[in-house]
């Protein structure tokens, strides 16, 4: 019976474990991008990480991406979001996750994305930025983005 129930606890303890880290990992990322800590924000992500912007442009390899921010993060500070909501799917090494952040510039956004556990840490696979636009404006938006991309 001790046995069973140091399983359970164990196990019970392992998840909160493997949530509280991953959301430590998002949370420190996006307090690294508030403060410009281009080091310490980069090496939140794999090594061969995907990064997805908001323009169709935008799937840039970790190494692209660290060129593309590189400007932003010079001066102090990179970009600030502001955390709403974030919700968490998977077991085990891997993990994806959405969350809706919100940005003075952008306003509502979601990111989602894929962490992995390896080497005895978590890190960013694959994140994605996307705009989100209310339905009672997407018509416009809409058009917007098809003259745009003329």
């Amino acid at each position: 019976m001790k046995k069973i129930l140091l399983m359970i606890l164990l196990a019970c303890s392992q998840s909160v474990w493997t949530q509280e880290k991953p959301n430590t990992l998002l949370d420190g990322l996006h307090q690294d991008a508030h403060e410009g800590n281009f080091e310490s924000y980069f090496n939140r992500y794999t090594s061969d990480a995907i990064f997805l912007g908001t323009d169709k442009t935008e799937r840039w390899t970790i190494e692209e991406f660290k060129a593309y921010a590189k400007p932003a993060f010079a001066d102090g500070h990179g970009w600030t979001y502001k955390v709403i909501e974030r919700n968490w799917e998977g077991e085990d090494n891997t993990k994806w996750f959405d969350e809706i952040l919100f940005s003075e510039k952008l306003g509502h956004c979601r990111g989602t994305g894929v962490v992995e556990f390896t080497n005895g840490e978590w890190k960013i696979a694959h994140y994605a930025l996307t705009m989100l636009v209310p339905n009672s404006i997407a018509a416009d938006v809409g058009s917007q983005t098809i003259e745009a991309d003329k």
